[in-house]
């Protein structure tokens, strides 16, 4: 890997390959996974939720593989946190394609400095370089010859050290996202063969085999009742099993409601998550603001469900908070915990989708969410239940909670790489987290 002396723009390491339109007729069919604006997060870095693939036909030259970089140079909002904003393809996705909204990074040499560049265009420098040469009023773009022109500085010892931790970082953080996958899918399947296919009445029922421990196997009846479903288990709604509540806003014309030090979450703060944990929030309220909202602080183990704008993320909140108008809330009681309900919730997004109306955007209310029909097992065997997934559950919270302070030790090492300052006392200390 050769070293230049001075900065030299981007221009001289890349090129840039659009990507085209495709027909919306073959998404879901095997294929590549699309790789557009929602395929990358804010300010930079890969995003792995709600990933689809195509089954047409798609030119050679806009397929990417693992490693391969892209960008966005356009913002359908004016935050401009997508402008610019880069992505990388991890391993999970075997062969990805451009959509128009995205160009890849085409190599002019084979030993181009790709991960520096990759890291460089992931500092806040180069964001601030991205919204300062914004166009446009409505939905904003990057000119491609601003963002060649962006100038990379040369590839140091300090810089070189500094790659290193950020892609060590960055291996650790993809790590606890992986798990945290693994540990909520764990959990998925085992809530569906309890309690949505009735996997264990079924097998007594056909004669098979216990595939649980026998006191665990004891917990399930082995015939259904005439309405088809567990003999014992009691039909009920959403309503009578937890306490559902709407958020609201406080005025924003109010300061004195802003800038405290009390929770606030909207769906934007869920949109954002990997893990369906919230551990913060981006905006605060005052006890003064709370005291406007009408369901108030909610308890820690919250279970949360955006309810328009758009419908469908879930987390359980980590701590006490205060909700926008765009959630239905559930307080667990000790009849079904919150790991029932969480669960519950995701595994009946499509009936919950169902009662969504509205003329301008479509919500799902309080009131006819209410009415939902839950399944309620017997106390005993929803207690064993919980005593297996709550502790997955604590595992991806324990996860969560480490990425976040890795993502802070790479924060606050990015800005670093545009100055190429980083002693050596420094660079052991942060080595250390990582290790």
């Amino acid at each position: 890997m050769s070293v230049e002396m001075r900065s030299v723009p981007l221009g001289e390491f890349v090129t840039l390959k659009r990507g085209t339109t495709y027909k919306s007729a073959m998404l879901g069919q095997p294929g590549p996974v699309l790789l557009g604006l929602g395929s990358i997060e804010r300010n930079g870095g890969f995003r792995s939720g709600n990933l689809k693939t195509f089954g047409g036909d798609s030119d050679p030259r806009i397929l990417l593989k693992p490693g391969d970089i892209y960008v966005s140079l356009k913002d359908v909002t004016q935050s401009a946190d997508l402008l610019g904003a880069v992505a990388r393809v991890p391993s999970q996705v075997r062969e990805g394609r451009l959509t128009q909204d995205t160009v890849k990074l085409v190599w002019r040499t084979g030993d181009a400095p790709a991960d520096y560049i990759y890291w460089l265009l992931r500092t806040p420098q180069y964001r601030a370089y991205c919204r300062a040469h914004a166009t446009g009023t409505t939905n904003l773009g990057l000119p491609r010859d601003d963002f060649l022109a962006f100038p990379i500085p040369a590839l140091n010892s300090a810089r070189h050290t500094l790659v290193e931790l950020l892609e060590a970082l960055e291996g650790k953080i993809e790590n606890n996202r992986r798990m945290n996958e693994m540990l909520e899918a764990m959990a998925r399947e085992l809530f569906r063969d309890w309690f949505i296919y009735f996997g264990p009445t079924r097998a007594m029922m056909e004669g098979r085999e216990p595939y649980l421990d026998s006191g665990l196997w004891s917990l399930f009846p082995d015939r259904f009742d005439s309405e088809r479903k567990p003999d014992g288990w009691i039909q009920s709604a959403i309503g009578d099993e937890a306490r559902v509540v709407v958020g609201g806003t406080p005025s924003t014309r109010e300061s004195g409601f802003w800038g405290g030090s009390l929770n606030w979450a909207t769906p934007k703060d869920l949109s954002l998550l990997s893990t369906p944990v919230l551990l913060a929030t981006a905006r605060k309220l005052t006890e003064e603001g709370v005291s406007k909202i009408s369901s108030g602080m909610l308890p820690q183990g919250t279970v949360l469900l955006s309810s328009r704008a758009p419908i469908g993320y879930v987390a359980i909140a980590e701590v006490p908070v205060a909700v926008s108008k765009g959630f239905i809330a559930l307080e667990c009681d000790q009849s079904l915990g919150n790991m029932f309900i969480w669960l519950w919730v995701v595994e009946s997004m499509k009936a919950i989708l169902a009662k969504a109306n509205g003329s301008t955007f479509q919500e799902v209310s309080k009131k006819n969410f209410r009415p939902l029909p839950i399944l309620r097992p017997p106390q005993k065997l929803h207690d064993a239940f919980d005593q297996i997934v709550r502790p997955l559950y604590e595992r991806m919270v324990m996860a969560e909670r480490e990425a976040r302070s890795l993502v802070q030790v790479r924060d606050a090492l990015l800005p670093r790489l545009m100055s190429g300052e980083l002693r050596i006392r420094d660079a052991e200390r942060m080595a250390e987290a990582v290790t």
